[in-house]
């Protein structure tokens, strides 16, 4: 779930191969999705494709519910006060379905969803467990740092935003880092609401969901 506006802004597609003309003749080393690496001419078509690719991977089923399940708050990054906003439905369902103590990042906003909004992660209260990022995917590295510089241990970019480089550099330097992901859509398939592989399980409950 991801938003269009400045707060929540429209992801950017797969990074791009690079734009560089390669000397004929010369090879390079290309990663494939499946973790193995051949040498092709860097000028190859087919080189270039294979760069497109994603190759980066985080952290699995079993290590996402561990990261939801120790966190104790959860600070939502481009958050909207807009109702039609995926940031909102986000921050709506973690108030109501869950423990997490939840903060919003906007400059532009001062309210949302009855909570004081926040202008940077500088200005919490804490220093949140996990940073849920609402941005496209050329602001991450610019959130990465952000959430370096007050302490954060996790990043979470939320689903259909993908910047690899950013996801490298992040764990570089010592970050969890959830990408592509819906936290809303984890968090309920986790807790009984979704199928492990997204599907609803059909399970009718009136007990807060466990975290």
């Amino acid at each position: 779930m991801t938003d269009t506006t400045l707060d929540t802004a429209a992801p950017d597609s797969a990074p791009a191969a690079s734009d560089a003309v390669s000397a004929p003749g010369v090879s390079e080393t290309v990663q494939l999705s499946n973790g193995l690496s051949c040498e092709l001419p860097a000028d190859s078509p087919l080189a270039k494709l294979l760069k497109s690719q994603r190759t980066w991977v985080g952290p699995s089923a079993q290590e996402r519910l561990r990261i939801l399940r120790d966190a104790k708050s959860i600070a939502i990054v481009g958050a909207s006060p807009n109702s039609t906003r995926s940031s909102y439905f986000v921050g709506t369902y973690l108030l109501q379905s869950s423990d997490y103590r939840v903060y919003f990042v906007n400059p532009n906003a001062t309210e949302i969803l009855g909570q004081k909004a926040y202008p940077d992660l500088a200005s919490l209260p804490e220093v949140p467990d996990i940073v849920d990022v609402f941005r496209k995917g050329s602001d991450i590295p610019s959130v990465v740092d952000d959430v370096l510089a007050v302490g954060a241990k996790t990043i979470w970019v939320q689903l259909g935003i993908w910047n690899q480089e950013a996801a490298e550099y992040g764990e570089s330097k010592g970050l969890t880092v959830v990408m592509d992901r819906c936290l809303k859509v984890e968090h309920a398939r986790f807790h009984g609401g979704l199928h492990l592989l997204g599907f609803d399980t059909g399970v009718i409950t009136a007990r807060k969901a466990v975290r």
